[in-house]
């Protein structure tokens, strides 16, 4: 049922509220909407669209004078899915028209009126995942006109499920290139708009945020619907590592009979008392404000409140990128924008990401210690990957160019490990490079020439694997599964969560790897020449590149593994924090947390 009317006149009074059915009737109302002219507008439970009562300009969509980007006429439209605010912004002025000069320039013709605005986003045509506000502007002589619009709008917007009503946020001050609190500043006024209450800390020294989030009551937990992280991925991870360190009750990974590990407990649950060397994590300075400006710091105990459980898929994470490499905010947006990432947030979005647990047994071969427990989102290497990230440290000065330095300095040295590796067989593996009919056909094609790509089904938005019911076998039971082990040197180790897409691979580690499909993507490069390796290397940073397809290059999709030093030993990089382990184990869960995020569109 429609209920129309002309408003034009400026004393027209607010209609009844009708239902029809128990539905809202579809309101219909002319309005100016500003720098486009009069139009009727219709409001649907779907969102809202317009028409233009009178086109005057036909051929022009734009204005050739002074670059001035005018309403398109294709935008006569938006969904409430893809609306978070409206306001009533009361009198002002409105450009009611627009009319061509003789030089073709296009004027308008302001009037004053009683206006609210209607707050959106819109995709990039030329890169989809790339988001950008923007903003609609109705007006009317009448107020009870634009208050019915108003009132209609907000109650369909509180209809909307799943969005956050208040959020505890972290800012690193320092991260990147310290542009922390620089970045915060300029999405807040998003979260103001949406009606968001946010909790702003600046963090001012390493391992803070783990304390605050691994000592928060339940009680005090459950009044957040999420927690963000406005930095890098180390910021991100150290929230991560203290959540879960404090709420999470899981068993240690699955072993082989013969890995043995002092202090091993059969499903034990984790000592959270270990997990304290975590409160190292990302690279914060003192700073004379703790907190942003209008926010209050409040303290947390150890008191345990309400249950709070794991996986929670209404407390969401979120991340605004403001760090060196942005791996999580990339393969789950697809874009390393901040505006991007906040209206993300704002609008409930809602992806699951799979963790991996990694569980240290021993830091030297002689050492006996209790088990100690890292959780990482997106990669643990050792090796090459943990040599650049010990090797960055000493040039922190140089800020994000440290790594590129790093890493050619690592590369120069070519050092490789002697270690044994053990991982969990997946039945359903089936482009596994371990086996010796490949590696031997594809010894020769490294040599000359790299086989074609593989078809590859990279994680977008709506994915069908992650979506998938299907599970794979269990990480916490390795009966019945058959551990298989590769024992060598090896120039670099590592276990992807996720692609790990950012700038310098374009592609990430593994182009094909998904963001909660519950498995583990295990990459073993063997000692090899210097000239093949930096072959595997810049595949890497190729757009299209085949990094994998080599015979020195092993990749096995996993639910566990194991690993041991045999000789020197490196060091391992958990989501790019120094972590020693002569021994360690580790398991993928799947989507145990949830994101503000939908995964990166096509």
């Amino acid at each position: 049922m429609e209920r129309n009317g002309d408003f034009s006149g400026g004393d027209n009074k607010s209609l009844p509220d009708v239902q029809i059915n128990g539905e809202n009737p579809v309101l219909t109302s002319n309005l100016f909407l500003d720098h486009v002219g009069e139009v009727v507008l219709t409001i649907n439970s779907d969102g809202l669209s317009w028409n233009l009562v009178e086109s005057i300009c036909k051929e022009q969509d734009e204005s050739p004078c002074l670059g001035i980007k005018l309403a398109s006429k294709s935008e006569t439209a938006i969904k409430f899915s893809d609306v978070y605010a409206v306001e009533f912004i009361d009198w002002g002025l409105v450009q009611e028209s627009i009319l061509g000069n003789a030089r073709g320039c296009l004027l308008g013709h302001a009037s004053e009126m009683y206006r609210f605005t209607v707050h959106g986003f819109h995709r990039s045509k030329n890169q989809p995942s790339l988001w950008a506000p923007c903003v609609y502007t109705f007006g009317h002589k009448d107020m009870d006109t634009c208050q019915l619009c108003f009132n209609r709008i907000t109650a369909c917007l509180n209809m909307v499920t799943g969005r956050p009503k208040s959020l505890l946020v972290f800012v690193h001050p320092k991260s990147g290139k310290g542009n922390g609190c620089r970045t915060w500043e300029a999405v807040a006024p998003i979260f103001s708009r949406a009606k968001i209450k946010t909790k702003v800390m600046v963090t001012q020294r390493a391992g803070q945020a783990f304390d605050v989030m691994s000592s928060i009551t339940n009680e005090d937990l459950n009044v957040y619907d999420g927690v963000i992280a406005v930095g890098g991925d180390g910021l991100f991870n150290e929230i991560l590592n203290g959540l879960l360190s404090s709420k999470l009750k899981a068993s240690y990974p699955p072993t082989p009979t013969d890995f043995l590990h002092s202090g091993e407990k059969d499903g034990c649950i984790m000592l959270h008392e270990s997990n304290k060397t975590v409160a190292e994590a990302s690279d914060h300075i003192e700073d004379t404000s703790p907190l942003l400006p209008g926010t209050e710091e409040g303290c947390c105990n150890t008191d345990q409140g309400p249950s709070f459980s794991l996986p929670n898929k209404w407390f969401r994470f979120g991340v605004i990128p403001a760090g060196s490499t942005d791996a999580v905010v990339i393969c789950t947006t697809g874009t390393r924008d901040p505006v991007t990432s906040a209206l993300h947030i704002v609008l409930g979005k809602r992806v699951c990401l799979d963790i991996a647990q990694v569980v240290r047994w021993k830091t030297t071969s002689t050492s006996k210690e209790e088990p100690c427990i890292r959780y990482a989102a997106t990669f643990s290497g050792y090796g090459f990957y943990g040599d650049v990230i010990r090797e960055s440290e000493k040039y922190r000065w140089m800020g994000p160019k440290r790594y590129d330095y790093a890493g050619t300095m690592v590369f120069l040295r070519h050092r490789s490990y002697e270690a044994e590796i053990a991982y969990l067989e997946v039945k359903s593996e089936e482009s596994s490079s371990a086996s010796e009919e490949v590696i031997r056909g594809s010894r020769k094609r490294a040599l000359w020439g790299l086989p074609k790509n593989s078809e590859r089904k990279p994680c977008r938005i709506n994915c069908n694997v992650c979506t998938s019911t299907s599970h794979p076998m269990p990480a916490h039971n390795g009966e019945g599964s058959r551990w298989l082990q590769s024992k060598g040197r090896f120039l670099s180790i590592g276990a992807a969560v996720i692609s790990c897409r950012n700038e310098r691979a374009p592609d990430g580690l593994v182009a094909d790897a998904h963001l909660s499909d519950g498995f583990l993507h295990l990459i073993l490069v063997k000692d090899c020449p210097h000239a093949l390796y930096l072959w595997h290397l810049t595949q890497l940073a190729k757009k299209g590149g085949n990094p994998l397809n080599f015979a020195f290059v092993e990749h096995h999709k996993t639910t566990a593994f194991t690993f041991t030093s045999s000789g020197e030993e490196s060091v391992w990089n958990v989501d790019g924090e120094l972590f020693q382990a002569h021994k360690l184990s580790a398991q993928v869960f799947r989507g145990l947390v949830s994101l503000f995020a939908t995964g990166p569109e096509v």
